[in-house]
């Protein structure tokens, strides 16, 4: 499970900083950052394949894959807002979050 959350975690920033990067630089044309994007998405891709895979052999199945990859996404997407796009981290995104580790907690209980 730890080379399957790593990995989701790698692909993380790299779909993070591809889907939302190109906001803090609105002067490069909407074609460019998409094209841009999609070169940074490739290598999301080479990470989050092979963590699916791994995850599922190992006994994962897909809902469990799913929520642990949103929980990381939420993560990364959270210190890269703060740090990255300089937006303030509110006290209601936080209870949503812990919502959402509700979810990993039901989808993981045996």
């Amino acid at each position: 499970m730890v080379k399957t959350i790593t990995l989701l975690l790698l692909s993380n920033v790299f779909m993070t900083y591809a889907w939302y990067g190109h906001l803090k630089d609105q002067q490069v044309p909407l074609w460019k950052a998409i094209v841009v994007s999609w070169f940074i998405a490739f290598f999301e891709y080479c990470l989050m394949v092979p963590a699916n895979r791994i995850g599922y052999n190992s006994g994962m199945n897909g809902f469990q894959l799913k929520i642990t990859q949103e929980v990381i996404t939420l993560v990364v997407f959270t210190v890269f807002a703060v740090l990255y796009l300089k937006e303030p981290f509110q006290s209601k995104y936080l209870i949503s979050f812990l919502f959402i580790l509700g979810a990993v907690y039901f989808a993981f209980k045996k």
